[in-house]
């Protein structure tokens, strides 16, 4: 069986957004078992999630929240995904679907575009995943297929641009053909996308719970062909709009939050609901809105919209339904203070936006 896209990926968070699209609007009709799912990392979680995807079994979301004053609870089935398989335990299957996927996806997690010295194209399966793409893209133009688009779905801006950038920087620097990195650069598509959906607790042995809201912003590039239709899937000339309100509002917002539970020695299992019940923490978090946030959005002429996404923002983080723990959103914390906080500060001084910053300055040094 085809499986014409391959997710590179097995998170809650993939579940409850790109699977769930293709499965309610795949291009080429009903998006049963289309997508191959391939695990790049050694987690026994994602091992457990791989094996029940490769029995080709559906699994549920849980859609849990508040919209316009109505409670949403629904239970949907994704049957989208009907293939997994473990990179590191069976690298030619891998390669044999990547070789035959038109869509590449990959949500790899905060620190999913590091690179190992010690990967090379002739040394086994690499390490890190821009080296494993790097060294399947190699296949696939040595196979001579066509070029697939890319659709890296990473919180990191300019996503797509910046994968592209790290395995054309592979190829250069393990001495790969020209015409290959040729390849890479022109042949390739590579599509910068920004997501946008909170998923708050996976279930078991696949699917999670989620809020209503979803979005999938991608940036609209000659020749590109979406692999599903949906009415959160958005295509547009204008990406760094919502990148910004989503990594400097919802994200930022999110971090400093668990920077606050960090400091005072939070309970393990503290919501970020719960979180914002405390009046005290509420105001904080306004404050920093008020005076650190939103001057840089009012500076780039964005500051109407950004406030009214700040208050869908703030209502999302109340769900009463979701159980979003501040430990799960503080891993990998210091990598996303810089690119959070200190994005911000950056974004600032790069269009001449002053504005104190206090908070956000100690929070990076901290």
């Amino acid at each position: 069986m085809p499986f014409p896209i391959l997710q590179f990926g097995t998170s809650r968070f993939l579940q409850a957004h790109f699977d769930y699209f293709v499965a309610r609007g795949f291009v080429d009709g009903p998006g049963t078992g289309r997508i191959a799912v391939v695990q790049t990392t050694a987690s026994a979680e994602s091992a457990r999630r791989v094996a029940f995807f490769d029995a080709g079994r559906p699994y549920r979301v849980h859609v849990r929240g508040v919209v316009g004053g109505a409670t949403v609870d629904a239970w949907e089935e994704v049957d989208s995904v009907g293939r997994g398989v473990d990179a590191n335990l069976d690298w030619t299957a891998a390669e044999k679907l990547f070789l035959n996927a038109r869509w590449i996806v990959s949500n790899t997690g905060d620190r999913g575009y590091e690179l190992d010295p010690a990967d090379r194209p002739d040394n086994g399966v690499p390490k890190s995943f821009p080296a494993k793409l790097t060294k399947l893209l190699y296949a696939r133009f040595a196979a001579s297929r066509l070029a697939p688009t890319l659709f890296p779905c990473e919180l990191i801006e300019g996503n797509g641009d910046r994968l592209k950038a790290l395995t054309l920087e592979l190829a250069a620097s393990w001495g790969l053909p020209q015409a290959f990195r040729r390849w890479l650069g022109e042949d390739c598509l590579w599509v910068n996308s920004l997501v946008d959906r909170i998923v708050s607790a996976p279930l078991e042995p696949a699917g999670a719970v989620a809020e209503p809201y979803s979005l999938w912003a991608v940036e609209n590039r000659p020749g590109l062909i979406m692999p599903c239709r949906h009415p959160s899937v958005v295509v547009t000339d204008d990406l760094k709009r919502y990148e910004r309100l989503k990594l400097f509002i919802l994200n930022l917002g999110h971090t400093y939050l668990a920077e606050l539970w960090s400091r005072r020695g939070g309970a393990a299992n503290e919501f970020v609901r719960v979180a914002l019940a405390d009046p005290a923490t509420l105001a904080e978090l306004n404050d920093l809105y008020d005076r650190e946030v939103l001057p840089v959005f009012d500076g780039l002429g964005m500051g109407e919209e950004a406030r009214a996404y700040r208050a869908s923002v703030l209502e999302r983080f109340r769900n009463p339904f979701l159980d979003h723990k501040l430990a799960d959103i503080f891993t990998n914390h210091a990598a996303k203070k810089q690119r959070r906080f200190g994005g911000l500060a950056a974004l600032a001084e790069q269009h001449g936006i002053v504005v104190a910053q206090p908070r956000l300055k100690a929070a990076l040094a901290a």
